[in-house]
């Protein structure tokens, strides 16, 4: 793998070439550097984007480091791990139980039915994948009142709404009118997940971020702004994140 060095410090990266691209896109995320070039990018011009951006990507990359060291981490889906739900840090049990499938109820807090029949060293595995399933229903499930509270009472109804994992972004709105909110919302505070909502239905009406569109979030949810700094300055809390245990 290629590497960048900036000072002391060396940067990993992947590099792509693609013939859509017509001029070089770096980006950074927690597991990743990308860079993506025109297929006919020659070494030198390589050298000269990473150079030029070298002191951003030292940032962004130590950013990403302490935004990860700052996650929800759970070394064991067992009794007494903290699971992020809706702003919070929710305890999770885990039972034994005599059915087939793991099974997932929320009651103040996560209860996981595991059976018996499963092998111990499957259990987190397991019970970690019911889990991201029963979230992922469960923001389905809220995203899909929100709309019904805020989408056609304001003349503003997509053409499909739809929960996915998107990396680098906490929602989209196509010229298709299909509205994508990331499947991680379900980590935030009722209150926010609200929010990506109406700033993506706005987008049906509005497409840039101008001065309609922000008045028309604001039409709809006054306090807007607070529950865009909670989301901006949080984006640590929102993921669910497993290591292995050291």
């Amino acid at each position: 793998m290629p590497m960048l060095t900036v000072g002391s410090v060396e940067i990993p990266y992947v590099l792509h070439r693609s013939d859509a691209a017509t001029r070089a896109r770096i980006t950074v995320t927690p597991d990743s550097v990308e860079v993506v070039v025109p297929t006919a990018a020659t070494e030198d011009e390589i050298a000269g984007v990473l150079h030029r951006r070298r002191a951003w990507l030292y940032e962004q990359t130590r950013h990403m480091a302490e935004r990860m060291a700052r996650s929800n981490a759970v070394r064991r889906f067992i009794s007494g791990a903290k699971i992020p739900y809706r702003g919070r840090l929710m305890r999770l049990r885990v039972e034994p139980c005599d059915d087939t499938l793991v099974s997932v109820a929320y009651r103040n807090g996560f209860l996981v039915g595991c059976p018996r029949s499963v092998a111990p060293a499957s259990h987190d595995d397991l019970i970690e994948s019911a889990l991201r399933l029963w979230l992922r229903k469960r923001l389905r499930q809220d995203v899909a009142d929100l709309v019904r509270r805020h989408g056609e009472p304001n003349g503003l109804k997509p053409k499909d709404v739809r929960v996915k994992d998107q990396k680098h972004v906490w929602g989209s709105c196509g010229i298709d009118r299909v509205v994508n909110l990331n499947w991680q919302l379900v980590f935030s505070p009722r209150t926010v997940l609200e929010y990506a909502v109406v700033h993506e239905l706005c987008h049906l009406r509005h497409r840039t971020h101008d001065r309609s569109f922000w008045g028309l979030v604001g039409t709809i949810l006054p306090d807007w702004e607070a529950r865009k700094a909670w989301l901006d300055q949080n984006e640590h809390f929102l993921t669910l994140r497993r290591v292995e245990p050291t």
